[in-house]
């Protein structure tokens, strides 16, 4: 669906690319609604960049006093977001997952069924993680709907923390797979 750049970007801004559970809501959220919703999605985006970091932290200093008791909780603390994912699976069956493209600006996915039409506005819930509950939900406005059914959505601006945040996972994603395409090379 995308294509093979190294840099992906959405809207002229780094995006993050992934293959999430989402779902198009042709429905607005409520304008009342908007600082609970903006206060919600900052919440889903501050544990998904928990998340992310996770495992990008060096090799911790294992003289530290209490290094290996710390690894041992991080380790049962994964487990336990792991196994509470799975139960909120079992119970709150999420949409199918898809190849999607977003950054604070829009995002782009191909409809597995009748695309909205161009000029529709509702909101996308995109699922972040397995260990996040709650979708990210955020308003938008079709703005293109391509024939290989290619739906485009502008969200309606974000606020700072929200858009720093979608920024800043989407410049360490960048950051990481610039770091695996130049990491060591074994000799054979």
């Amino acid at each position: 669906m995308f294509d093979t750049a190294d840099t992906i970007v959405l809207y002229e801004e780094l995006a993050v690319e992934d293959v999430l559970p989402l779902r198009w809501v042709g429905q607005a959220p409520h304008p009342e609604a908007t600082s609970a919703l903006a206060e919600h999605n900052l919440q889903v985006l501050q544990a998904w960049e928990a998340l992310e970091d996770h495992g990008l932290v060096e090799k911790p200093d294992e003289t530290a006093p209490l290094a290996a008791d710390i690894q041992r909780l991080d380790r049962k603390m994964t487990l336990l977001l792991g196994l509470v994912g799975q139960l909120l699976a079992v119970n709150r069956p999420r949409p199918r997952p898809m190849p999607l493209r977003f950054n604070a600006r829009g995002a782009l996915w191909r409809a597995a069924e009748a695309p909205p039409p161009v000029g529709t506005r509702g909101h996308l819930e995109i699922y972040l993680h397995e260990c996040v509950a709650q979708p990210l939900r955020l308003a938008a406005e079709v703005t293109a709907v391509s024939p290989a059914s290619e739906v485009h959505v502008r969200f309606v601006p974000l606020d700072a923390a929200l858009s720093g945040i979608l920024a800043k996972i989407a410049f360490r994603r960048h950051r990481r797979q610039i770091a695996g395409r130049h990491g060591p090379k074994h000799q054979d």
